[in-house]
């Protein structure tokens, strides 16, 4: 009965480790996005020479898109994490229940045999 209970948790928490690799890394990716994003503004002030709005709007708009991108991949991952964690927990608590009930279902079959 152990042994059902356990496959059937691995099959039921099956993609819970990639939400959570998703959810945990998705705002780095946003953030090396950001920090690529301003490299490039700066090194376009220094290459211009000039200090103009034009040469450091571009790079700043793509940068704030990529923490963006970041998050809209991040907060939702995270949120079927959490979810799926709460149902995972109910269903195995269900399980373990029943394993329960049916162990003491069969002692008493087996206290009741002549």
């Amino acid at each position: 009965m152990r042994e059902a209970l356990q496959a059937v948790r691995a099959r039921l928490q099956w993609g819970q480790d990639l939400l959570a690799t998703i959810g945990a890394t998705a705002p780095f990716v946003g953030l090396l996005g950001t920090v690529w994003g301003i490299f490039h503004a700066l090194s376009n002030l220094a290459v211009a020479g000039q200090y103009t709005l034009d040469k450091v709007a571009q790079p700043v708009g793509e940068a704030l898109v990529m923490t963006a991108a970041g998050l809209a991949v991040a907060i939702p991952a995270v949120m079927a994490y959490n979810l799926m964690g709460r149902r995972l927990a109910r269903l195995d608590a269900e399980l373990e229940g029943l394993a329960y009930d049916l162990r003491a279902l069969a002692r008493s079959a087996a206290d009741n045999q002549p």
